[in-house]
This record gives C-alpha cells, sequence and structure tokens, in this order.
C-alpha cells in the first residue's frame, strides 16, 4: 500500500533556528489524521516542511514521491491558516482559477451543492472577495480545496473563523471525503472536533512528537476523561520529562539516540488500518 504522507525523521526550520526535531508519522488511506499542539509546538513548521516551504532535513514522501520536487505534491491540496480569498476576484473565478492549477474544469452544479454543504451563501460567490467576511473567506478557500477531489488534504487550523454550524458541516464533509477513499491530515486547537472525526492523532510539544496514535488511546492514558484533559497531561509528562533530561548527566551515543527516538503507534501492524478497525468493530 503506498501511503498517501509517510514521514521519517524529519526535522524542520528557518534560517539557523530548528523547529521541529525528528519527526516520524504516517497517514493511510481513508483516514483522518489530527496534529495537535500548544501555539509554538511546530505544527505548521511541519505542514511546510512536508510542503517544501521551510528547510527539512529527513524523509518525507507523498504516494511515495519525494515530498521536495513539485511532482510529488500534484496529488494534493493544500489550504493554510488564516486563508483569505484575493478581493480581487468573484467567488466563481477563485474556484475556476484553483481547479486550473489542478488542470480541473469547475463544475457549477457540485460547486453549488458543496458550497450548501459548507454554509455558504451561494449567492456570495458572484461577488467579489473584498466583501467576504473571515468566516466566508475561510469557506470559500475550504470549497475550492474539497472540489479538486484530490486524494490528500492537507489543512492548516480548517475551522478557524468557523461559527458552531458551519464547524459541524465542515466535519461531515470532511467524513464524506474520508469515506470516499481519501486521506485528511489537518491541524487544530478545537480538540472537541478532533476527538470527534480523527482516526488517528498526533501530539506536539516543544517541536517533538509526544504522542501517536488514537484519541481514545491518549484519552484512556490520562484517566479517561476527554481528550481536551488528556492532551494537557501529555504536555505536563512531557515537559517533566524534559525536565528530567536535562538535569541528567550525558550519556553514551547508543542510549542517547534511543532516547530521542519518536513514539511508535499501533498503525504499521497488520489489522491497524481505519477502515480494518472499523470492520473488526462491526463484526465484533
Amino acid at each position: 500500500m503506498t501511503l498517501p504522507l509517510d514521514i521519517r525523521r524529519l526535522s524542520a526550520g528557518y534560517g539557523k533556528k530548528t523547529v521541529i526535531r525528528e519527526i516520524e508519522l504516517s497517514v493511510n488511506p481513508g483516514e483522518v489524521f489530527g496534529l495537535i499542539g500548544l501555539n509554538g509546538a511546530g505544527k505548521t513548521t511541519l505542514i511546510k516542511a512536508i510542503l517544501g516551504l521551510s528547510r527539512a532535513e529527513g524523509q518525507a514522501s507523498i504516494f511515495g514521491l519525494p515530498y521536495g520536487p513539485p511532482a510529488g505534491r500534484a496529488k494534493l491540496a493544500y489550504l493554510p491558516e488564516k486563508f483569505q480569498p484575493s478581493p480581487l476576484l468573484k467567488g466563481w473565478e477563485f474556484l475556476s482559477l484553483t481547479l486550473a492549477y489542478y488542470r480541473k474544469k469547475l463544475e457549477r452544479q457540485a460547486a453549488l451543492e458543496l458550497c450548501r454543504g459548507l454554509d455558504l451563501d451561494t449567492a456570495a460567490l458572484d461577488r467579489s472577495g473584498r466583501t467576504y467576511s473571515k468566516g466566508m473567506g475561510q469557506k470559500l478557500g475550504l470549497l475550492g480545496t474539497l472540489l479538486t477531489g484530490l486524494p490528500l488534504l492537507i489543512l492548516d487550523e480548517p475551522m478557524s473563523g468557523l461559527d458552531p454550524r458551519a464547524r459541524i458541516m465542515l466535519k461531515d464533509r470532511l467524513l464524506e471525503y474520508r469515506n470516499a477513499g481519501n486521506a485528511v491530515f489537518f491541524s487544530s486547537h478545537i480538540l472537541a472536533d478532533i476527538e470527534e472525526i480523527c482516526d488517528r492523532i498526533a501530539v506536539m510539544h516543544g517541536g517533538r512528537l509526544i504522542f501517536l496514535g488514537r484519541p481514545a488511546e491518549l484519552i484512556e492514558r490520562a484517566g479517561g476523561v476527554n481528550l481536551e484533559r488528556a492532551f494537557l497531561a501529555a504536555i505536563d509528562a512531557a515537559e517533566a520529562s524534559f525536565e528530567t533530561a536535562a538535569r541528567r548527566p550525558p550519556q553514551d551515543e547508543a542510549f542517547e539516540t534511543a532516547a530521542r527516538r519518536p513514539p511508535q503507534d499501533e498503525a504499521s501492524r497488520p489489522g491497524s488500518h481505519p477502515e480494518e478497525a472499523r470492520k473488526g468493530r462491526l463484526e465484533g
């Protein structure tokens, strides 16, 4: 199986500063994968490294192709954080231009249906971007991204600027996208949304990966409360571990290498793909 996204020992940063260190994770077909962490944890840096937009070392592949060259990004669509469409383009023009980048033609009926499915007034597509509120601009960006139909979506804070109704509708659209066999990789600060729709999650803190697995696993580790409490418990534990490591006398190189190895989950084991897991639960 060719993975939509496969990251091995990836470190990245800006200038001489390294922000994230030795990140390892993968995203499966038919999976919604959530990336969470405090501000400054390195989430956006990781996403930009995947897209070849920041200095990076290590290995990463997108559908088996190297992440750096443009060919490696041909099967993904990306929506940045705090997106706002051009004030010079009408909604329809923006959608046509977005799809043209992928050599796709805009199907107006499909766009109208998805527009309603994101709680965006269809009349807004006839207006220029300068008339859009923050939430409307975000919905238009999501609309263009989803219309690509590409097998991997990378979304940086897609819930930003959306009201509760629009958030619920977006979650429904993302689950539909996953159920069609596509992969969705997104970051968010809204942990209730992460807990609701993500098959697996990665928690970043201090530029490192401190948890990789199913949301339920992290909740169980924290005593079975909810993902928000489990997330804070994981952060507290990581900070205590960092402080202990800083006070520890230097160890031999082999020990230090083993200690720095990123956490692993069960995704690479037989039967651990989210679709297989769902089938197993149904059969049970």
